[in-house]
């Protein structure tokens, strides 16, 4: 497959929007409020107590119509994503195509102007698609009832977290029972949400063959277990084939087992959390699912259980009583709400479109690709000086690999972050998810279904291009990116609280003069 070498991003130097703004221009005029309606409602201010009320106006930029248009098509000149390159680089973060017509559903009328205060029988037809999406979920995984609340991957292992915390309260075991166990090769998020709910964390590394240590696993288990949280396969790709084993030594303790199963790009219809032993699990709808990802929203984290647990899930669930879909607050051991209403609706329609197009066997067939395009882009990569795929040598990956560029970094000084920046110059995205950074020089790919086998070629040849400049020319990959709007930054600034300014007014009272 033939590079694109000539690849040039479109760059304005264009200012933040604030700076744009000029006093008293407007892009539209909302008309004076009618009489009749003042008289009905109110005024829309007297009835916010007056506490709450703001002393000035919000300082908002204020430009005509035309320059707004200007301004964000501009920025969007200066993006890359999904639709426009190959980003299978992206690892675990899962990109892949989301089907135009889904974002027509998503975005039709029927659905932006629905609201979640409505009452339940003007609003059956979403209730209908939250209710079917429960269902094809529990038989994708095999597990009782599913929430959409959880806004994301991380949120959905709060809410498990909270789970296993509500659930050895409710039993009296809490006091005694207040570790967790996770995996260093797990999302990070399984440690870090557990943290934050009070448990303690055990985690535990990987033999030579990069799975989890069984027996580091029975020797961590104790009377003070409260549950595991996991993924699997982990990020590295690698399925760990004993996992109920894993799920067996924890319940054998009295614990939960909850199974991150954020991208299961590579395991639909073919493994189930059921069979592993777990008693809850989540999708995240903008990965597997194909709801777009979204830059970290919006974003569903689908969470699942068994029927033990079922009683401790957030509220409402969604029911049907063979005449009406409702919202049940009938929970008894509820842990509340982990976010507002019942989750980002939008991303629960494109999965449950993205589902009924393909079906169970499409959905298995999706898989199956997705395994393909990756054990294809791991025999291609492994043939290119300096990069190597560390453990399971000579062992198949699922749906993603966490390769390595220590050889070529020992050997030429190219690190992988330069890597990253020249592969931009090409229009690729750059790998940017694989923390922690237990593989030096990482690069985690995942080509996903979505991708054709010649667009991996291009990315391979992208790849082949950048590793013979490096041993070649150096200096070329070392002050990458050259053609993009990206440019070189000093990255330990990112790493000092102190000089960040996440806000435009925060900017303006920390540096501008």
């Amino acid at each position: 497959m033939k590079l694109r070498t000539n690849f040039h991003q479109a760059k304005w130097d264009e200012p933040i929007i604030f700076e744009l703004s000029t006093k008293g221009e407007r892009g539209i005029l909302l008309p004076e409020i009618d009489k009749e309606i003042e008289e009905t409602v109110g005024d829309g201010l007297s009835s916010i107590p007056k506490i709450m009320r703001r002393k000035e106006a919000p300082q908002l930029p204020e430009l005509s119509q035309m320059r707004v248009l200007k301004h964000y098509l501009r920025l969007s000149q200066e993006n890359l994503g999904a639709d426009l390159n190959i980003d299978i680089g992206q690892g675990t973060c899962t990109m892949k195509y989301s089907p135009k017509i889904n974002e027509q559903f998503a975005t039709s009328p029927k659905l932006t102007e629905l609201h979640p205060n409505q009452d339940e029988s003007t609003v059956q037809g979403i209730l209908e698609i939250i209710y079917k999406t429960d269902i094809f979920l529990r038989e994708i995984s095999g597990l009782d009832n599913f929430t959409f609340q959880p806004g994301g991957g991380s949120q959905a292992i709060l809410a498990m977290a909270s789970l296993i915390r509500a659930y050895h309260d409710f039993n009296e075991e809490s006091v005694k029972k207040d570790e967790i166990i996770t995996t260093i090769f797990s999302h990070p998020s399984d440690a870090a949400a557990a943290a934050v709910k009070g448990f303690k964390i055990i985690t535990i590394y990987p033999n030579e063959d990069g799975l989890p240590d069984l027996e580091a696993l029975r020797t961590a288990v104790s009377e003070r277990t409260a549950g595991l949280l996991i993924t699997n396969p982990e990020d590295t790709g690698i399925f760990n084939a004993e996992i109920v084993n894993f799920t067996q030594t924890i319940h054998d303790a009295g614990g939960i087992c909850g199974y991150d199963q954020a991208n299961a790009n590579g395991i639909l219809g073919i493994a189930r959390a059921k069979e592993a032993g777990f008693d809850m699990c989540f999708f995240n709808l903008h990965k597997t699912f194909s709801s777009p990802h979204g830059c970290g929203g919006p974003a569903t984290g689908a969470l699942g259980v068994t029927k033990k647990l079922k009683d401790y899930l957030p509220v409402p669930l969604v029911d049907f009583n063979e005449n009406t879909y409702y919202l049940n607050y009938n929970v008894p051991n509820s842990i509340g709400k982990v976010r507002g209403y019942y989750g980002v609706i939008p991303a629960v329609l494109r999965a449950y479109a993205w589902i009924m197009s393909l079906g169970s066997e499409g959905l298995k067939e999706a898989s199956r690709i997705a395994v393909l395009n990756n054990n294809y882009l791991l025999y291609k990569i492994l043939q290119i000086r300096g990069a190597s795929a560390p453990y399971a040598k000579g062992r198949h990956r699922i749906e993603q690999v966490r390769y390595s560029w220590e050889d070529l970094t020992n050997e030429t000084g190219v690190t992988t972050e330069d890597i990253t920046n020249r592969m931009i110059d090409f229009g690729f995205h750059m790998w940017s998810s694989h923390h922690p950074f237990i593989v030096q020089q990482p690069m985690t790919l995942e080509p996903t279904e979505s991708y054709s086998k010649s667009e991996i070629d291009e990315y391979i040849a992208g790849l082949k291009k950048v590793v013979e400049e490096a041993y070649n020319n150096p200096k070329i990959v070392k002050n990458a990116p050259h053609n993009s709007v990206v440019h070189k930054i000093k990255t330990e600034s990112l790493d000092d609280p102190t000089r960040w300014a996440i806000t435009w007014r925060a900017y303006l009272k920390k540096w501008k003069k």
